[in-house]
């Protein structure tokens, strides 16, 4: 049997804390976002962005970029507006959500922009 690897996180260090499963995974590249954005879509799962700072991201509360965009399945503005939230919050995490209407529920949530700890 292999060893099960140990993921250090503490509340202490914001750096080392999780969010959800891609955070255990390498930084996804622009075509992996891209591609998470296309699966929201395919979906019909309406996107959002929201941020917060690295300290406050184990909360439940972040802050939303904006409404969320009912109806958008232009993947290029969807990627526009993280980036735009990145821009203007450049030391804070950003994430992506998709908004399940049926189930009334995230259906997707992940950080695409990781911030800079305090």
């Amino acid at each position: 049997m292999s060893e099960m690897q140990d993921y250090k996180s503490s509340l202490s260090d914001a750096s080392s804390r999780k969010f959800e499963t891609f955070s255990y995974l390498p930084a996804m590249s622009d075509e992996q976002i891209r591609a998470q954005v296309q699966y929201i879509v395919d979906r019909g799962w309406n996107p959002a962005i929201e941020h917060t700072e690295p300290q406050n991201s184990s909360g439940s509360y972040w802050y939303m970029w904006k409404l969320p965009m009912f109806g958008e399945t232009d993947v290029d503005r969807i990627l526009q507006e993280a980036e735009a939230a990145h821009k203007a919050h450049p030391d804070n995490h950003v994430r992506l959500i998709g908004y399940d209407n049926f189930a009334q529920s995230q259906g997707a949530s992940m950080v695409i922009f990781r911030g800079t700890p305090a």
